[in-house]
């Protein structure tokens, strides 16, 4: 099927200023589910569209908003204390990258009276609360919690009063909305809206959660479903490939990857299972490769994520190590390939992160390293996610670096500073805790992976106590071939080596090291205190429940004019407890009807 003019809508037709600026950014022809959902937007339907990774969902949520706006402000004006449209995303960079597209077209002189706002969390809100107030804007763009805490925040500010005349609700990449917890939230922001409004939802997958949301948050809404084959989940023009190593080898295949010839110039992001690691091979890497750019980002870095991002899309060879916290709607121009460092906690958080590469039509590469235990995943992406995998070509791993190198490197550099020795230790033991959380456990079971080669891979300079190793192989361990003492490491920052020795003055001088925790809590596995975590997570949810249901409950009761509980008096309540042990005397018969009567206060008739 051919695809459509961006002018070639009626019914309606788009403005020329939206015109203008869609045409300024050199789009010509929509793409499926720009055509698709558009027009139904525009015709008032509420819309659950599902569109694979990098097909054009932003544009295609933005030009009917627009319109939206524009037509209701040239009947009646958007005053400052109005908000016609708010679009929710997961995370604060793909939030960022929605608001600067917005801005292009709010930059046109007949779409500036529209004014949008920025609101996402790590800044503080008083400053954001200030600024609506100040700024009066038209459009929200947030995440979900910081939206959340505007509308419960009573004050000046009253947004559930600002937001009664809503035109617009977008629910972007509503799939990892849900996958990230917000679905509470998002049923509490959906509660101070309007229910005459139109709203957008839009997802790379269609999950039972998102179908839950559906219903509770559109009302007969139009399902959109474009995928770009019926046999591929990943854009057209991406080849994927997989490369088998041993965990003891997977940082050297790596470093040999990223020496090949043909990838020197590439922009390149790799994917790691959790923060700690992208910590750890942030500062190791650099060491390796000096010719490259390596950037790191990851959920808890906060505030600097937003200009690791901006440095990375300026950069034509940067390497930008980071988490799945950018496996969602980042566009940057040209990345040439996606790593994986291992496979991700679901299969469809695979199609996401390769779906970084490969954009709008643009040829792109991904790669992921496999273990020999975990050669069946190739079939399972094949079968669970239509994905060919291919094995990677020989081309593509002609760097000269061996595994004895690479550990004296890392051995050195942890024994130099043992900052790199501890992030060492706290991102091999996030990683094999993050393994054992994997959906498709069938496959990729912690029980056979050689721990011993894992933490080999990692250059630690010993094996760290974790209660997995009790049960599983670890036998396979490489540390330095020389004796090394961890107690006497030290770190490369002053600050931080004068409080090592403060410590080890103290437990010098009262034999106990000293630490902030009041109680040494005892060591159990990542599944028992995940087990717990989330037992008591529950109860407290359901404590929480119970209090408002009771809060609901007396409110209803006291709008319908029902009396409230008799409150009794101390004298009351000790009154009742002697009627109470005269009656029990006269049921045992140690007291006479009569008696009881007198004391009762009753007289014969």
């Amino acid at each position: 099927m051919s695809r459509k003019k961006w002018t070639s809508l009626e019914k309606p037709a788009l403005s020329r200023p939206v015109l203008d600026v869609v045409e300024s950014m050199g789009f010509e022809l929509m793409t499926p589910v720009q055509a698709a959902a558009i027009p139904l937007l525009l015709s008032r339907k509420d819309v659950s569209a599902e569109a694979v990774t990098g097909s054009g969902k932003t544009l295609a949520f933005l030009v009917p908003l627009l319109e939206m706006l524009s037509r209701r402000s040239k009947e009646s004006p958007w005053t400052p204390k109005e908000i016609g449209a708010i679009i929710i995303s997961p995370t604060r960079e793909l939030a960022l990258q929605i608001s600067e597209v917005l801005q292009v077209f709010l930059t046109h002189e007949q779409l500036k009276h529209l004014r949008q706002k920025l609101i996402v969390g790590g800044g503080s809100i008083e400053e954001d609360i200030k600024s609506i107030q100040n700024e009066g804007p038209t459009i929200l763009v947030c995440t979900p919690g910081r939206l959340e805490d505007l509308f419960q925040r009573t004050g000046t500010l009253n947004l559930a009063g600002r937001v009664k005349s809503l035109e617009f609700l977008v629910l972007d990449e509503a799939d990892r909305l849900l996958d990230l917890g917000f679905k509470t939230t998002i049923n509490n922001i959906l509660g101070f809206l309007p229910r005459q409004r139109r709203t957008g939802l839009f997802s790379a997958t269609q999950t039972t959660e998102v179908t839950d949301l559906i219903r509770a948050g559109l009302r007969n809404p139009v399902l959109v479903s474009v995928k770009e084959k019926s046999t591929i989940n990943t854009p057209s023009r991406l080849q994927n490939f997989y490369k088998i190593v041993e965990a003891n080898d997977k940082f050297i295949a790596l470093l040999n990857f990223l020496n090949s010839p043909s990838i020197q110039e590439a922009k390149i992001m790799i994917f790691f299972p959790t923060c700690a690691c992208v910590e750890y091979w942030a500062g190791v890497m650099p060491h390796f490769l000096k010719q490259r750019l390596i950037l790191s980002t990851h959920g808890k870095m906060k505030n600097k994520r937003k200009n690791v991002i901006e440095r990375f899309r300026k950069e034509d060879r940067a390497i930008l190590l980071c988490t799945d916290v950018l496996a969602r709607g980042l566009d940057v121009p040209e990345i040439d390939w996606v790593i994986q460092w291992d496979p991700p906690s679901n299969a469809a958080s695979f199609v996401h992160r390769v779906g970084r590469t490969a954009r709008q039509g643009n040829e792109g590469y991904a790669l992921i390293f496999l273990l020999p235990s975990e050669d069946a995943y190739v079939n399972f992406l094949k079968i669970n996610q239509k994905v060919e995998l291919n094995p990677l070509g020989n081309e593509f791993s002609q760097g000269q670096l061996d595994l004895k190198t690479v550990l004296e490197k890392l051995h050195k550099l942890q024994i130099n500073d043992k900052s790199i020795f501890d992030k060492g230790v706290r991102a091999f033991v996030s990683h094999i805790r993050a393994y054992t959380k994997h959906e498709c456990n069938a496959i990729l079971r912690l029980k056979d992976m050689d721990l011993g080669k894992a933490a080999t891979g990692y250059g630690l300079l010993q094996m760290p106590r974790m209660p997995e190793l009790k049960t599983l192989k670890s036998d396979n361990f490489i540390g330095p071939d020389f004796d090394v003492d961890i107690q006497k490491l030290s770190y490369r920052n002053p600050q931080k080596e004068q409080a090592r020795q403060e410590k080890i003055r103290a437990y010098e001088e009262t034999g106990q090291w000293p630490t902030k925790k009041k109680h040494k809590k005892l060591t159990e596995s990542w599944e028992q205190s995940k087990k717990n975590k989330l037992e008591g997570k529950t109860k407290k949810e359901l404590r929480k429940a119970k209090k408002l249901r009771k809060k609901e409950t007396e409110a209803a009761e006291e709008k319908k004019g029902k009396k409230r509980k008799t409150h009794y008096t101390q004298e009351d309540l000790e009154q009742l407890a002697n009627d109470l042990r005269l009656f029990k005397k006269l049921k045992r018969n140690k007291i006479s009807d009569e008696d009881f009567c007198k004391e009762m206060g009753i007289e014969d008739e």
